[in-house]
């Protein structure tokens, strides 16, 4: 008995010497960070907003550190591919992923086979939030949400709508407003959003849920019809469209866009990158390119990063239980 105490006493106090030998190595490496080229993984082609956001902070963090901060699209797989990779880089820091919802709050509740496990990254900082919107084609016989709503209900399963894809976070909040609303919609998935969108403005699907930013141009052309804001309050660009919320209580969605980097990079490291995006985000000039895009710059630390998916991912959970969407 005396021995095993000694032996697990002796297993605690290695435990203990290697938990702190790893700290103090950490915050060795965050001394010295960044001496080199940061690579920025996002999991989408060039163009969207995803790709620009980015852009737009790796542009200010490389003149504030004075090395080269790089974007490298990724695309495939729903967004996974680029989250795989990222995923199997060193925890250094010089590897990080620019991700959207999906690869890390969805895609482990929705999928039975994924190479990498969401939970294990290591947040840095939430960037953006951003608003998203119901729209419809003109020819559609609703002029406001209360009409939609109950054109829907008189013909279930007659409206169509579109979404990037099965499991994409469009396709999801529409599931999660016809289960608030009480109504039936046809599903339509394209490969990626611009085919959905080109189908919407065609008149070959009805509606869609989509980025405010992504949409804008469209609405003001009159191609399409802005009916609600999915944010739980009216946007200041449109203040005379409702919300969602206002007609339908407790739907709520909109998109964001986080920071993270790969499994057990240090907390140091983590912690460096945080506050120096933070600080990118507060520029000025950054305030207005992100409000010309309808993005509202956040800057969370890491712990706040952390806080706010796990709870983003127990509220997709929870929806993706509800509605018993599986994909192999």
């Amino acid at each position: 008995m005396k021995y095993l105490a000694r032996s697990s006493i002796a297993i605690c106090l290695i435990a203990a010497v290697c938990t702190t030998a790893a700290a103090v190595s950490g915050l060795a490496a965050a001394e010295d960070f960044p001496h080199r080229t940061i690579k920025i993984v996002v999991p989408v082609p060039p163009g969207p907003l995803l790709d620009v956001v980015p852009r737009i902070v790796a542009e200010k963090l490389s003149a504030k550190w004075g090395v080269a901060v790089i974007i490298e699209n990724r695309p495939g797989a729903a967004q996974n591919l680029g989250a795989e990779a990222v995923a199997r880089s060193d925890p250094d820091g010089y590897t990080l992923l620019a991700s959207p919802p999906g690869p890390l709050v969805v895609s482990g509740h929705l999928r039975s086979k994924l190479n990498f496990d969401p939970d294990a990254f290591v947040p840095v900082s939430l960037l953006v939030r951003l608003p998203t919107v119901l729209v419809i084609n003109p020819k559609v016989p609703a002029s406001n949400l209360q009409e939609l709503l109950a054109y829907a209900k008189a013909n279930p399963g007659k409206l169509t709508f579109g979404s990037p894809g099965t499991g994409s976070t469009p396709h999801l909040a529409t599931e999660q407003l016809m289960k608030a609303a009480d109504i039936r919609l046809v599903h339509v998935p394209y490969q990626g959003m611009a085919p959905a969108m080109n189908d919407l403005i065609g008149g070959h699907i009805d509606m869609m849920i989509d980025l405010y930013g992504n949409v804008a141009g469209n609405i003001k052309e009159g191609k399409l019809r802005l009916l609600a804001v999915t944010t739980p309050a009216r946007l200041q660009q449109e203040p005379a469209v409702p919300s969602i919320s206002e007609a339908v209580p407790g739907f709520a969605h909109e998109e964001w866009f986080a920071i993270v980097a790969p499994p057990k990079t240090p907390d140091a490291i983590a912690a460096k990158l945080s506050a120096a995006i933070r600080e990118v985000l507060a520029l000025p000039d950054v305030a207005g390119r992100l409000a010309d895009l309808a993005a509202v710059p956040v800057g969370s630390n890491p712990d706040e990063s952390a806080a706010f998916i796990k709870a983003e991912s127990a509220r997709w959970r929870e929806l993706i239980d509800t509605t018993g969407l599986k994909i192999n």
